[in-house]
């Protein structure tokens, strides 16, 4: 199995991942996982933005990686990028977590363009 499928296995738990630290400060109630107001400041806020951000990240991505598998890009790019991917979505949540704007910006851009190649690999590769 190529290593891009599963790193689809891993982008899929990422989000729940970036907002496990806030879950688990003192404070958090299981009973009212989602209150708002638990959320509504600091780093649990940037926790809760990064799981947000790497829901809407994750479709693009799973979706790119069957296109390009199944149409007939180059797996070994496919896996290259798609590791890229993994790797820019773990250092934009650490960038989120220590509150560091700019260098967000930059991994979100990398893994975005990450999602990009893998889906465009059919016509180049």
């Amino acid at each position: 199995m190529p290593i891009a499928i599963w790193c689809v296995l891993v982008a899929a738990f990422l989000p729940m991942l970036a907002v496990l630290p806030a879950k688990m400060s003192k404070g958090f109630d299981n009973a009212r996982p989602r209150d708002p107001a638990f959320f509504a400041e600091g780093f649990r806020a940037r926790a809760q933005w990064a799981q947000a951000n790497g829901f809407e990240a994750f479709p693009l991505f799973a979706a790119a990686v069957g296109v390009g598998l199944w149409q007939g890009g180059d797996p070994i790019w496919i896996d290259k990028l798609a590791i890229l991917f993994v790797l820019m979505r773990i250092i934009y949540t650490l960038c989120y977590w220590t509150d560091r704007a700019s260098p967000r910006s930059l991994s979100w851009m990398v893994a975005t363009a990450s999602s990009v190649a893998i889906f465009t690999s059919p016509l180049w590769s």
